[in-house]
This record gives structure tokens, sequence and C-alpha cells, in this order.
């Protein structure tokens, strides 16, 4: 009996080892489903050496055909010369610097803007006119990026070449930007459906997506009136629907934060077709409130943005009281929504002239109660189906949830700030000098945020439950996109100030016609 007892006990304690391997193993298997289309690098060298890989692989299988697909944006002209110069260090590693022996591997080159460009009559194993059709490659002015499109027609051009000569097709598309989101909406699963049929891996070299967003922002300076522009560009968001509010409180985002993902089209499409999405650092200067932070891979895994079809997660949004709610928050508080914007766009750039300035401000403080009223309306909203929040099993829906109640909270202790600091500049302006040397010149005032407040409407106990709730996020969501957010916000300050802008002016000398402003 003691002997059978042991046995027993020796049974079950396999049976729970065997357990909990299976569940280890289930979830390895998750990760690796989940991060599959995702791969990080720190140049186009560390992306170039698992490309080479890729190649490899599929080689030892057979022939194999490549397809370059350029974005013909103004700002990916430095990254077609980087991979111009380092397609000779991978065809040396392939063994096919020079003409090809047997041909296995053949190269063909297209580009897209507004419109969809072939750059070789027929792929070739040949380096020097690869390069030279990389080269020929124009920038494309009018800001279009057909990209869904440009991967499809890519396809079907070379299909009967591929089936003729047995060769698996690879597409790689090199873009900055997430394309037009009317014509991803419109054409990605065709193209994914048309990549699958005809056994096509689509590889991406990409930036990351800014964080539940559609838009990055670059700063350009126009080098005749001297005015600088923030011009936006797709890159975003990294989920199949926007799951974050487009707005920073008084007017609509302008911010790059990061995501930690590429854009949901490029990622599903890498993803779906055995593909990989390479996630390239941003070298870009210019861009509006870039933050290089990187999350850690462990810190991400269960915030995942969804690549099933749009269709399908819309449909699970849909079902879910929760997430249909959040989404409709979202709508309602869109500053690219026409009627939402007149209520949620506050000015935050005022005019140096007196009068002009109490015009505007008079403007504002009319929108004031208004703005109020739909917060409350909105946060109101939002806890009659909290009690939601703790049945929601998605991680990332639980973090969508967190921060936007924190942040409705914030949006509106800030609204009140700006109202007593307004009043408050009114009575006693600052007095700054109208001119800087060298060549410097006072333009307007423009709104920023700071720490100190000086609204006497806002309660100790509401500034305390808004930094909670901000503190939460960032306990609940440690090393993700959520928690930056949340600690962006405390680190801002819940007050506002307006400070003196300066920069040159025209001299007036000239009549040269004014360059229009680009189009990214």
């Amino acid at each position: 009996e003691t002997a059978q007892r042991t046995i027993r006990m020796e049974i079950e304690a396999v049976e729970q080892l065997s357990t909990r391997i299976d569940e280890h193993f289930v979830k390895a298997c998750e990760l690796i489903l989940k991060c599959k289309g995702r791969v990080v690098v720190d140049s186009y060298d560390h992306a170039f050496d698992r490309l080479t890989q890729e190649i490899i692989d599929m080689l030892e299988k057979g022939k194999v055909l490549v397809v370059w697909c350029f974005d013909e944006s103004g700002s990916m002209k430095d990254d077609q010369k980087a991979i111009r110069d380092r397609l000779e260090k991978v065809y040396a590693e392939l063994g096919l610097n020079e003409v090809a022996s047997g041909g296995n591997l053949t190269t063909a080159v297209t580009s897209f803007g507004s419109d969809f460009h072939i750059h070789l009559e027929e792929p070739t194993d040949r380096l020097d006119l690869i390069q030279q059709s990389i080269d020929s490659i124009t920038v494309d002015a009018t800001g279009q990026e057909h990209m869904t499109l440009a991967i499809a027609h890519s396809i079907q051009h070379h299909v009967d070449y591929a089936k003729r000569q047995r060769r698996q097709m690879v597409l790689i598309l090199v873009s900055d930007e997430s394309g037009n989101p009317e014509d991803n909406n419109r054409y990605l699963e065709e193209t994914i459906y048309l990549a699958e049929q005809t056994g096509c891996r689509i590889y991406v070299l990409g930036r990351e997506s800014v964080f539940g967003y559609p838009y990055a922002h670059i700063e350009w300076e126009h080098p005749q009136t001297y005015v600088v522009h923030q011009i936006p560009v797709d890159r975003g968001p990294e989920s199949a629907v926007v799951e974050q509010l487009q707005t920073e409180g008084f007017s609509r985002r302008t911010d790059s934060h990061p995501s930690g993902f590429g854009p949901y089209e490029q990622s599903r499409m890498a993803w779906v077709t055995g593909g990989m999405f390479f996630m390239l650092p941003s070298v870009e200067l210019d861009v509006v409130g870039l933050d290089k932070r990187q999350y850690r891979l462990e810190a991400m895994t269960e915030y995942m943005p969804d690549l099933r079809p749009r269709s399908e997660v819309m449909e699970e949004i849909n079902d879910s009281q929760l997430r249909a709610g959040l989404v409709q928050l979202i709508y309602e508080m869109n500053p690219y929504n026409e009627q939402a914007a007149k209520i949620i766009d506050m000015r935050t750039h005022f005019s140096i002239k007196i009068p002009e300035f109490i015009q505007q401000v008079r403007t504002e403080q009319a929108k004031i109660a208004i703005y109020s009223n739909y917060l409350d309306r909105m946060r109101n909203a939002l806890e009659e189906f909290w009690y939601l929040r703790e049945k929601e099993e998605n991680p990332r829906w639980q973090a969508n949830a967190d921060l936007m109640r924190a942040q409705l909270l914030v949006y509106r202790i800030r609204l009140f700030e700006y109202n007593a600091y307004l009043n408050a500049f009114m009575n006693d302006p600052k007095v700054v000098p109208y001119q800087k040397p060298p060549d410097l010149h006072l333009i307007e005032w423009r709104l920023i945020r700071r720490q100190e407040m000086i609204s006497k409407d806002i309660t100790t106990s509401e500034v305390e439950r808004a930094k909670k709730l901000l503190g939460e996020v960032i306990e609940k969501h440690p090393g993700s996109p959520w928690a930056a957010r949340a600690e962006k916000e405390l680190a801002g300050g819940l007050g506002v100030e307006l400070q003196s802008y300066y920069r040159r002016v025209p001299t007036g000398e000239g009549n040269s016609p004014l360059i229009p402003v680009p189009k990214l």
C-alpha cells in the first residue's frame, strides 16, 4: 500500500509537471505566432542580414524572384540609396555579385506614389541593371502613396514570369509611411489574397507606427517666409481600428509617440504571407514630438495588436459593450470629425496685439462651458459601462480603457486651467522684447503645459484623482505605450502657460513666387 501511494503521488506529480509544460509550450507557441512578422532592427545592415538568410533558405528549395517595391516619397531618397549600395553586399554573400551562374536569383524593381511604375522590363540577375533601376526612381510630389495597390500590381505583373520559371516570389516593400487609408481599407484583403494565391511572401522595411494615431508630423521651415509647417505623413495606427483618443485635450495630436509595432496593414501583410516586418529606427531629426524609446518584447507580448482582417476585428468590437463604447467615445472626441472639432478644438496660438488677443480669448471662453459639459458627458458615458472593465480579458483593451478614463479627467482639469490662465494673462500680460538678436521677431503667444496651477475651480481631490488614475495606468501596464503616455501627461503637468514665440520674418526683398509646401 505504501508503494502504491508513492507511485500514485509520483504519477500525480508527473501529470502536474506535464500540464505546466503544456501550458508553457502553448504560451511559447502563442508568443511565436504573435511576434511573427515583427523584427526590430537597428540598421539596414541588420535587416539585410536577416533578409539574406531568408533568401538563402528559399534558394535551397529552388529558384527565387525578388521584387523590390519602393515608396516614391521625397523622404525615401536616402533609404533608396542605402539599399542600392547594400545590394552588392547581399549579392556577394549569395555568391551572385557578378552575372549569376544559373540565374537562381533574379530581381525586379517597382515603385509607387500616386501612380505605379515598373523599372525593369524583365527581372534580371545583373547587379548593375538593378542598381540603375533604383537610381531611376523619381520623387512623387503629390503626397499620395497607393501602397496596397502597388503591391498587388507588382505581384500581378511578375506572376507569369515566376510561374514560367518555377520561381518562388518574394516582395520587399520599402516605405516610411503606412499608405493612403482609403486605399488600404479598400484593397488590403484583396492584395493579401493575391499574395497567398501566388505564394508570394511580403517583407517590409518600414518605420514604427505612431501609437493609436494615423499620422506623424514632419517640421519643415519655408525657405522664403520662415514659417515652420507641420506636415502630416501617414504612419499608423498599429491596430485595425483607432483605439486611442485623437486629441491632446485642446487640439488634434501632433506627437509621434511610438507604438512598438509597425502599421497594421504592413504588419498584417507580412504576418499572413509568411514574411516579416523589419522595424527600422527613425532617422528623421525633424519629426514633431519624436520619442525614441524602445519597448521590451516581453512587456509588449500581451499588448500585440490584433492582425486579423479589419472586418473580424470590428465584429468582435461590436459584440463587446466595453470596446464598442470606447470606440464610440474616440469618435465623439475626434478632432477630424467636423462636428466634434467645433466643440473640442481650442485655440493654442494667440495674437501679440492686445485688442486681437482679447477678442480671441473671449471667443475661446465662450466655448469652454460647452466643451466642459461635453467632457463631462463623455466621462459619464464611460462610467456607465466601466463595470465591464473588470470582465475584459484582453490586456490591450484594458489599457485602452484605463488611459482614456485618466485622460478625460486630465483634459477637463486643464480646460479650467486654460480659462483661469487666460483671464490672469489679460489682467497681467507678460512683458517680453519684440525682437531678439540677431534677427528674431515676436510672432505670437503659444500655449504650453506646466506643473503650476492657478485655477480656483479645481479641487485638490480632482487633481489627486487625475494623478492617481495616471499612476494606475503606469502601474498596471508597465513598460507599455499606455504607461509612457501616462508618464508624459504627468511630466507635462496639469497647468498651462503662454510662451512667446520668435522667428525670422521676410525682408520684403525679391518677388520670386512662393515655393509650395511639400506633401510627404
